[in-house]
């Protein structure tokens, strides 16, 4: 008897392969921002200097966003089961290879190495999910459970870091992956179906090698202040600006960004999550080195905000599947900017009321997030680039958490001296929580502005042309996925 297409799975199967795409997003996002509290500790045993520790981060977050739409295009070639298998065992040995790690150098390396099968996680598992849900209901609230799983890990990550650390030692972070990852790949072995596009797509390793180049050269030119990285940055795009258009078959279509849903999402996403990493890494400073707080009860300050992450992510899902991405972007943005704000304007990490206030409203703002820009940048669509489609969310969280701490960072440089007094840091963390304010603006802005009608005409407008080319099947269909009035 033939094996079942992940579409034809009965509706208990099809739960069971999302949680088993959900573990995979658990252990790639909480893994990241859990290592932040450990930096202190990762100082002191292995004798970083700031700058090494910067790379132990940027290692991770720069390998993981510059090979996304590689691995999300190659699964849609080879095999999306297949690709998702070795990514958990890279991720796996990749976090085996970080526990053990005897210097500095060593662990940056293995950090590398872990980003390498985390590339072939989220937009893989992105994919199957696409392609296991293909009602849009369905796909809505499948699509809402994924997203708030990015919300929860990434708010977690914090509080499970501080709680591993203090209890048991950095490299514990690493531990957690294994039994997770290996869970998750017996399942995949037994529940997930192989699926793959019907037209493969042929690799594209000048576009590959652009994005990277261009990646890259960007975050260290906005952290070192090297206009020469700058120039390649700017170089890289406009080669691929040049380079893609042209090739049959490119890395990333670039009719995509014809969809305003689309590109709104990949905005959304690159300031959220700049937002997000510029707010997380300013909080996780104060509190620890300012403060004076171990890395548990700098988790436990930042529990509010998990909390409510927690809380609204799945409810920002399932609203997101009965009305659309609209109304969750606008109170998202609404909220991220307000929460910013009370740090901007009012001082409120030197004043534990408004701190924890601020930690609540800029959790809700994350926490209703995510499920809007993963569903919008799927929907409409053909199934055969899904793939790439989730792979280009996916590098825009990276990218924009990436670029967060690098700019947030360059700027807290720029006004805190050898010392780190409370009032000192108050004043040069400010200019700092004015970016995450805009950042939260700009989701209200560019949520508003791409999600009304006219955006949704584009949207079938660009699903039309690329459904002709790219597969078969009928273009999808209208409705919940993009958004209604």
């Amino acid at each position: 008897m033939p094996e079942l297409t992940p579409a034809q799975l009965p509706r208990s199967r099809q739960l069971v392969v999302l949680a088993i795409c959900c573990m995979s997003l658990l252990i790639v996002s909480l893994d990241n921002t859990a290592l932040n509290v450990a930096l202190p500790s990762l100082r002191r045993d292995l004798g970083a200097s700031v700058s090494g520790l910067q790379w132990v981060i940027d290692a991770y977050t720069l390998v993981l966003a510059s090979l996304l739409m590689l691995s999300g295009s190659t699964a849609d070639r080879v095999g999306r089961r297949k690709v998702f298998v070795t990514g958990l065992v890279v991720f796996a040995l990749g976090s085996l290879l970080c526990s053990l790690a005897p210097s500095l150098e060593a662990l940056i390396a293995f950090r590398a190495v872990q980003a390498v099968g985390g590339s072939m996680l989220n937009p893989v598992a992105m994919s199957i999910i696409t392609n296991t849900f293909t009602e849009p209901a369905a796909r809505a609230r499948a699509i809402g459970v994924w997203g708030g799983v990015v919300g929860i890990s990434m708010a977690l990550g914090p509080l499970v870091g501080g709680l591993l650390v203090e209890s048991v030692g950095w490299r514990a972070i690493f531990w957690v992956n294994l039994p997770v990852a290996l869970t998750a790949l017996l399942l995949t072995l037994r529940y997930v179906p192989e699926s793959r596009a019907p037209r493969p797509r042929r690799p594209d390793p000048v576009g590959q090698l652009l994005v990277a180049a261009l990646l890259g050269s960007l975050t260290y030119a906005i952290i070192e202040t090297d206009p020469l990285f700058a120039g390649i940055a700017a170089a890289a795009l406009a080669g691929l600006l040049w380079y893609e258009p042209r090739r049959r078959e490119p890395l990333i279509d670039l009719r995509f960004f014809r969809s305003a849903p689309f590109s709104g999402a990949t905005v959304v996403a690159i300031c959220a999550f700049a937002g997000f990493g510029g707010f997380l890494f300013l909080n996780t400073l104060y509190l620890q080195e300012v403060r004076g707080l171990s890395p548990l009860r700098a988790g436990l300050y930042m529990l509010p905000m998990a909390g409510m992450t927690f809380v609204f992510a799945p409810l920002s899902g399932r609203l997101t599947g009965a009305r659309g991405p609209r109304v969750p972007l606008l109170l998202a943005g609404t909220a991220m900017a307000t929460g910013a704000l009370l740090f901007a304007a009012f001082g409120a990490e030197t004043h534990d009321p408004l701190l924890f206030a601020g930690y609540v409203v800029f959790g809700i703002g994350f926490g209703l997030v995510n499920a809007p820009i993963t569903n919008t940048a799927v929907s409409g669509m053909p199934r055969a680039q899904a793939g790439v489609a989730a792979a280009v969310a996916s590098t825009s969280r990276q990218v924009g958490q990436t670029l967060g701490v690098a700019v947030v960072g360059t700027v807290l440089a720029t006004g805190v001296g050898a010392g780190m007094s409370p009032d000192d840091f108050v004043v040069a963390a400010r200019p700092g929580y004015w970016v995450v304010t805009a950042c939260g603006l700009a989701v209200l802005t560019v949520g508003a502005l791409t999600s009304g009608k006219w955006a949704r005409r584009t949207a079938e407008r660009t699903a039309a042309c690329l459904a002709t080319e790219a597969d078969p099947r009928p273009a999808p269909e209208k409705g919940r996925g993009l958004g209604r009035r």
